[in-house]
């Protein structure tokens, strides 16, 4: 048997798991259970399939035994393989996290216990995207996640969630309505909606039918990916959801969007035709995406707009259509998708230490939690790309491969990318500066669990000087809190596990921009994937 053959159990296996977790809604342990296993299972898989394409090269499997143009077909290369590995592991890490998070705060019955099998139906989905062989496919792939996150955005019912949840919905079916008319379009066009027959057939239109089509489809996966201007939903929306959604959005949905773009450039519309614009919009979400986050006073929403700045990286390492700088793409989409939800997962500790995520009104967190202090740190200076964690390692390349490429629009692009690293710096440094190093007596209004935390440490109820408003702000802290300053060891274990997965990241560096630089060849190669899909004679053309 092809190891290939085992693809289609990256989505099955998700999905089987989603419905026996939510048969078993009434017992919540035995759902954490089934959840964890499913994607631990996945993920295994995964691994396999990675392990296989790495010496094997590109396969594809035909569901059904249609074969294409006319049937399903997954496709399993270098760049979907790895993209599976590290959304699945760190898939895993946050349903860890969100398992800790649920037994801490007793959340076992309500809205909530839907989270877990709508939680494995979003790993299916962004599974499914990432094999999808056909336009079509991916489309389906795309609406399975969007369901699932819609779902898990407006959990609770606040009516901030709600609010947030509606901008995101609306803003989430123009897009796919979008990918669906061009969907159409293209099929009047070829006949066909199988990406590697597409390879052959969409160079054979008309050069303005062809830029009409390949515009389409890049604003659809432009709002998906979050690319200004088709950014302005993301901030206001991922900061409402709870911390373990938020974590997950910020980590993979956005960069499902950037998978589809980097097809689109490299295997339906190769050559390079819109790379000018691209690197325009490039430049632009980089630098108000971070000028965005360096204005924020809230963890949540500067990271939001930091993920919106992250994004001009990866469509900068597109457009240059170049190994080096597809190559460099890749690497950083890794690094980016591990680092972003570990920032998210600590936010979330940060907010159960401190009561809030407001940096004006934390302070001391270094003292009361080291840490705590750590697992920000490291991960917040590998989101600023400071030497020699795997941040800088890719934005090196991304950098050395605009300065290759030698035009004066790339080496506008590579300023851009340093002044976007500093202000990054610039933006986390602020956040350990106020959060983490000053004192709690700078804080403005500091919240009740902070008060209580510190005087819990320092053995008196509250602050110093707080008197009886201190006492009193210390027993609320006390009853929002529990347990005073102790976090929950399933949440700090899965974030620490996945900062130190952002740390191997730049152990393992080297073999990492190898598959990533071998995958670059072969996307804009085109013939492994053509080959594998359609068969030695259509991938001859």
């Amino acid at each position: 048997m092809n190891i290939a053959d085992l693809a289609p159990l990256a989505v099955a296996v998700p999905f089987l798991g989603a419905a026996v977790a939510f048969m078993l809604i009434r017992h919540p342990r035995a759902q954490q259970t089934v959840s964890i296993s499913a994607v631990a299972l996945t993920l295994a898989l995964e691994a396999v399939l990675l392990a296989s394409v790495w010496t094997t090269g590109a396969s594809a499997v035909h569901l059904g035994g249609w074969l294409p143009p006319f049937g399903i077909v997954m496709v399993v290369d270098q760049l979907s393989s790895l993209l599976l590995v590290v959304s699945s592991a760190v898939s895993l890490a946050v349903l860890v996290y969100a398992t800790g998070q649920g037994a801490a705060d007793g959340e076992d019955k309500g809205p909530v216990s839907v989270f877990h099998p709508t939680y494995l139906i979003l790993v299916a989905g962004v599974s499914n995207a990432f094999l999808a062989g056909d336009l079509f496919n991916l489309y389906v792939g795309f609406e399975i996640l969007l369901t699932a996150s819609y779902v898990l955005m407006t959990l609770g019912g606040t009516g901030e969630r709600i609010r947030a949840g509606v901008t995101y919905v609306v803003v989430s079916v123009v897009s796919s309505m979008l990918f669906l008319i061009a969907i159409a379009m293209i099929y009047a066009a070829t006949g066909t909606i199988t990406l590697a027959d597409l390879a052959v057939k969409l160079g054979q239109l008309e050069p303005g039918t062809q830029i009409m089509l390949h515009l389409l489809l890049l604003v659809a996966f432009g709002i998906k990916a979050a690319v200004f201007p088709l950014s302005f939903w993301l901030p206001d929306s991922y900061p409402t959801a709870p911390a373990p959604v938020t974590a997950v959005f910020a980590g993979l949905l956005t960069k499902v969007g950037v998978y589809a773009i980097i097809r689109t450039e490299t295997l339906l519309f190769p050559g390079g035709s819109l790379d000018t614009l691209l690197m325009v919009v490039a430049l632009l979400t980089m630098l108000v995406g971070i000028l965005g986050a360096v204005a924020q006073t809230d963890i949540k929403r500067m990271l939001s707009f930091t993920l919106v700045s992250h994004i001009g990286y990866m469509v900068f390492g597109v457009a240059m259509s170049s190994v080096v700088g597809l190559g460099a793409a890749v690497f950083y989409v890794i690094h980016h998708i591990t680092v972003q939800t570990s920032l998210f997962m600590v936010t979330g500790l940060i907010e159960r230490r401190g009561g809030t995520s407001s940096i004006d009104r934390l302070g001391g967190l270094a003292k009361l939690s080291p840490l705590l202090g750590v697992l920000y740190f490291i991960p917040a200076m590998n989101l600023a790309g400071i030497p020699p964690f795997s941040g800088f390692l890719g934005k090196l390349g991304l950098l050395q491969a605009g300065v290759t490429l030698g035009t004066p629009l790339a080496y506008v692009l590579v300023a851009g990318g340093v002044v976007a690293s500093l202000l990054t710096l610039l933006a986390v440094a602020r956040v350990w500066n106020k959060a983490f190093w000053r004192s709690p007596a700078d804080a403005v209004n500091p919240d009740p669990v902070l008060l209580a935390a510190m005087g819990a440490v320092a053995g008196r109820p509250g602050t110093k000087g707080a008197g009886t408003s201190g006492t009193k702000a210390a027993a609320r802290g006390a009853a929002v809190q529990g347990p005073v300053g102790v976090l929950p060891r399933m949440m700090v274990g899965s974030t620490m596990g996945l900062v130190a997965l952002g740390v191997a990241l730049t152990v393992f560096a080297g073999p990492l921009f190898a598959l990533a630089g071998q995958g670059a060849r072969d996307m804009l190669d085109r013939q492994a994937y053509i080959t594998a899909v359609m068969g030695p004679q259509e991938g001859g053309q």
